[in-house]
């Protein structure tokens, strides 16, 4: 299944909601250095009777989650991309890698080697950006909807 990194997230809630998408969609969730306590009450609130439904790994820098995660493709989600994230045919195992609120990924994360590709979901023009969780719950489905939602129907 899909496997959905964040790089240093900032707001609990968000990751407390990523737990919930990924005990629904059996997706796993790896997260980079939270810069929260991930005993917060947000978090715990948002993935409130989830967090034994998801498979979730903490990692304590990016390359300690390039080393569990790889061999694999890993695509960057940015608002600076130009290709969308529906071009791309989805495979099982690929990485699906987010930023921090309210920044991003850094330039260095977007363009490290490993990075197979960057990836943006359309929005209006003059808009900055989405919410975190939502990002990843889009990209997520679409991922799991061209695998046929496999067990999940």
């Amino acid at each position: 299944m899909t496997r959905i990194l964040f790089f240093e997230p900032r707001i609990p809630g968000n990751t407390g909601n990523t737990i919930r998408l990924a005990a629904g969609t059996g997706a796993e969730l790896h997260i980079v250095n939270p810069l929260f306590d991930f005993e917060d009450a947000k978090l715990r609130r948002a993935g409130l009777d989830y967090a034994d439904l998801a498979v979730v790994h903490l990692h304590d820098s990016l390359e300690a989650a390039f080393a569990a995660l790889l061999p694999a493709r890993v695509f960057a989600f940015t608002a600076k991309a130009t290709r969308s994230y529906a071009d791309v045919t989805y495979e099982p195992n690929d990485v699906l890698l987010f930023g921090p609120e309210p920044t991003g990924l850094p330039d260095e994360v977007q363009f490290d080697e490993r990075v197979t590709d960057r990836l943006r979901i359309p929005m209006l023009p003059g808009r900055r950006s989405m919410n975190l969780a939502n990002c990843a719950a889009i990209a997520t489905y679409e991922a799991w909807r061209q695998q046929g939602f496999a067990e999940g129907l």
